[in-house]
């Protein structure tokens, strides 16, 4: 009876006590990573109610409300944190990437350019550059980001395929054919690579045979477009 009575008060005591600070932040993170995304904002909403300041928190959120498609508020989130401390390259990037997603490119480009400038090791910041710099036509600035993203990371092959992307912007058909190849031959499934790989196969240097190939490659791997090349310049 005394033991019961014992743990009794243990279990009392310990819903008496609040948790803090970092028990709520740790608790969001293990929402984060079960991908149980309503949740995580509630234990980081807790933390941010006990110490406004926590800039871990703001950030978190952030990244909760962006996978939840939420980018305005993800932004006012990443802004929160940046007004806090702005010596972290974390929210500036994440920032960048909501904004990438809304197609605010230049507020996209200006974000990537402080998350760089705080910490230029950071690979991922030169590829999500790399995207807006070619969504803004900025092809030469482009290409140097993916090429430094390649540097560290041969095989992605979303960088080959968006490098070659910039090059054909750029006028350079014979770079954008060998980073095509590249492209294909990392990923097989990329219906996109094989259609660009034979639209400008055909179109910048006349070889029909492969060009007609590759895009008969994209139609059955569901890349519909390849459709009214081949109806026009690939019937028998």
């Amino acid at each position: 009876m005394k033991k019961n009575l014992l743990w009794l008060m243990a279990i009392i005591s310990f819903w008496s006590c609040s948790p803090s600070e970092q028990e709520l932040l740790d608790e969001g993170i293990k929402m984060m990573e079960t991908e149980q995304y309503d949740k995580a904002i509630e234990f980081f909403d807790r933390t941010i109610e006990k110490n406004p300041a926590n800039t871990t928190a703001l950030n978190a959120k952030g990244v909760a409300l962006f996978q939840q498609s939420k980018f305005d508020e993800a932004i006012a989130s990443f802004s929160a944190s940046i007004d806090v401390d702005s010596t972290s390259y974390k929210p500036y990037f994440n920032r960048g990437n909501a904004y990438l997603e809304k197609k605010s490119y230049k507020e996209a480009l200006l974000d990537y350019n402080t998350a760089n400038g705080l910490d230029p090791k950071q690979n991922d910041i030169y590829y999500n550059r790399g995207l807006a710099l070619l969504a803004l036509e900025q092809y030469e600035d482009a290409i140097f980001d993916f090429d430094v993203a390649l540097q560290s990371d041969p095989n992605n092959a979303l960088a080959q395929f968006n490098k070659a992307k910039a090059q054909l912007g750029n006028n350079d058909p014979v770079s954008a054919i060998n980073s095509l190849i590249n492209t294909v031959n990392l990923d097989k499934q990329n219906g996109a690579a094989y259609y660009l790989l034979g639209v400008t196969q055909m179109s910048a240097f006349g070889q029909k045979e492969d060009g007609c190939a590759n895009l008969k490659l994209a139609l059955s791997l569901g890349y519909a477009e390849a459709k009214t090349w081949i109806d026009d310049f690939c019937k028998e």
